[in-house]
């Protein structure tokens, strides 16, 4: 009963926070209009115009991409058996980020399945890299990982800097705020790709369901279950980058939605049921819709990067997670 309780709850909330994020911004729309702009859309009203051209396809990329991101985090801390992964503290974002400046920087391409195909580039070579440090440490296999993520975190960063300072002048402004992430990108033409990987990624999660909670076991567990354990982890770590690389192209640097929103899940419903997973995928959604109200009503004519309100919020969860555990031991 709590398990139904608590879906109903996530998606009863998606409703209204869709329907609230249409309806709050710079202008405040009424709640006429949107339910109009919905139903019987006519592109010559103003209000109308506004919430389904400019307002819709961002809370729909904004909900995408929250869910896709809670997904990532939730693949990377099931099969690392680690609470702390994400693709940010892992790298592949950095990566991520890495791949589309340096396409920009050689190419000025600012959109396009060009950013996707950066994106993915930059996450593989940063994942690709992680394993090849990480390999044959036994054990301490999933600790070398965390570390060595970290590690690839600032030297991408790094990398990127770097570019931005050779880039051209006019163009660093527009990288910059990119990379610390926005939805004011969100348009139509595009929407189709972000929400095919996410669907798709979410069915593979749902078909290996029972594999992937076997890895929460051990590694010796999961074998004598006759998981292939190391083929497994190596397709999950390559979905996550998949997922990570094209909302990245999409929406820039956001982090820490992955570490968050599986950990908040695990108070309410366990993660290694169906159930689980969706729940993830809407509560993710759900903290991202609000991130990007807050981000556009925040300040009057301007606008807050993404990831500025979620590093803010993931820094202060970060804190209290590590104060419960203190206070609990």
């Amino acid at each position: 009963m709590k398990r139904i309780v608590t879906i109903c709850v996530l998606f009863f909330g998606c409703v209204f926070s869709f329907f609230m994020a249409l309806k709050l911004g710079a202008i405040d729309i009424t709640g006429e209009h949107v339910f109009n702009a919905l139903w019987q859309y006519q592109a010559n009203d103003f209000s109308q115009k506004i919430v389904f051209e400019l307002r819709l396809p961002r809370v729909i990329l904004a909900f995408i991409a929250g869910s896709g991101l809670a997904l990532a985090g939730l693949i990377l801390q099931t099969v690392t058996r680690n609470p702390l992964a994400d693709p940010y503290l892992f790298g592949i974002s950095s990566g991520a980020s890495f791949g589309v400046v340096l396409l920009f920087a050689l190419t000025g391409i600012q959109a396009g399945l060009a950013f996707s195909g950066a994106a993915f580039a930059g996450s593989l070579l940063a994942m690709t890299l992680l394993l090849l440090i990480a390999k044959g440490r036994g054990s301490a296999q999933v600790e070398a990982m965390l570390l060595a993520g970290v590690a690839l975190s600032f030297l991408f960063s790094a990398f990127t800097s770097l570019l931005l300072y050779w880039s051209d002048p006019q163009a660093i402004s527009a990288i910059l705020f990119w990379n610390l992430g926005s939805f004011s990108r969100a348009d139509w033409q595009w929407l189709w790709l972000p929400s095919f990987v996410v669907c798709a990624c979410m069915l593979v999660m749902l078909l290996l369901r029972r594999s992937i909670n076997a890895l929460l076991l051990g590694d010796e567990s999961a074998t004598t279950l006759g998981v292939s354990v190391e083929k497994l982890r190596l397709g999950m770590l390559l979905l996550s980058s998949l997922l990570t690389a094209v909302l990245v192209a999409m929406c820039g640097g956001v982090g820490f939605v992955g570490l968050m929103i599986p950990h908040i899940v695990r108070f309410f419903v366990s993660q290694a049921t169906t159930l689980g997973l969706f729940a993830t995928a809407l509560s993710g959604g759900l903290l991202m819709i609000w991130v990007d109200v807050i981000a556009r009503v925040a300040l009057e004519n301007q606008e807050l990067p993404i990831g500025v309100i979620t590093s803010a919020i993931g820094s202060v969860f970060f804190l209290g997670l590590l104060m419960f555990r203190k206070r609990s031991a």
